[in-house]
């Protein structure tokens, strides 16, 4: 039996971590006008994978 092939859309988006998997915030890539400077702030980074 071959090997599974892994989904290439969620290797683009989450990377393996010693903690689990972390990604990137969404809601960053445009319309960013109407968004404060407070919520873009807080958009930028990687954020950890919820548990559930």
């Amino acid at each position: 039996m071959p090997k599974m092939k892994a989904k290439s859309g969620a290797t683009k988006r989450f990377k393996k971590t010693a903690n689990g998997f972390k990604h990137k915030q969404s809601f960053t890539s445009h319309i960013l006008t109407k968004k404060s400077p407070k919520r873009k702030r807080q958009l930028r980074g990687c954020k950890q994978v919820a548990d559930s």
